[in-house]
């Protein structure tokens, strides 16, 4: 199955796009980017230099990807997310006289998304951060450190709030207080889950 590009999206040289994968309007892909199979680039999205991309992802409308982001297989980024990649931006050099280039450098922090995480509408993600496979994140939140596997985060900024199965169900609220002890859970889909006391989370039943 071939790629669909639409009309106005602007496709740069040496961007791979896998097989069945869809770009809508008005989309910018940057040069060098790798975007897998059957991935959906949402309208009015930017992608940035050199960027990687699984298989199956979804990214929704007005999504800002900067250079450093890697996105495994299954991520979801849902609409008006942006992502970050400097700690400490300026404009310009110390001295004013010239623009810092916009092209990755050595103050380019890189972020990874595991794979099937996803992310809710109008997000920010900071930069150097690792969100963990399946976790979500919650619609407005602003993500200033690392999200663990299976994790549901919230706010700003955004805080483990509980755990969730691979098929987006809650699992597990966390409780202020509750008992550090290890628990398992199971979801409605039939899917297992041990919670360790630290709130590490792992899978004993995976189902296909």
């Amino acid at each position: 199955m071939g790629t669909r590009i639409h009309p106005t999206a602007l496709i740069e040289e040496g961007v791979i796009l896998g097989a069945g994968t869809a770009v809508w309007d008005n989309v910018h892909i940057r040069h060098g980017a790798q975007i897998g199979d059957d991935c959906l680039i949402g309208e009015k999205t930017y992608l940035a230099y050199d960027i990687r991309i699984g298989n199956r992802c979804k990214i929704n409308a007005f999504v800002y990807l900067c250079a450093g982001v890697t996105l495994e297989d299954g991520v979801m980024i849902s609409a008006g997310t942006v992502f970050t990649n400097d700690r400490f931006p300026r404009a310009t050099t110390p001295d004013l006289k010239r623009l810092r280039p916009s092209e990755p450098d050595e103050h380019t922090r890189l972020t990874l998304v595991q794979e099937g995480a996803t992310i809710g509408a109008n997000c920010t993600i900071g930069c150097g951060l690792t969100i963990g496979r399946f976790a979500m994140v919650g619609m407005g939140s602003v993500v200033t450190r690392s999200v663990p596997a299976f994790h549901l985060v919230l706010g700003s900024p955004a805080r483990s709030v509980g755990v969730v199965c691979r098929c987006g169900e809650l699992l597990h609220r966390f409780v202020p207080g509750e008992p550090a002890i290890a628990m398992e859970a199971t979801c409605v889909c039939g899917r297992g889950y041990v919670i360790t006391p630290e709130h590490s989370v792992s899978e004993c039943n995976p189902l296909a």
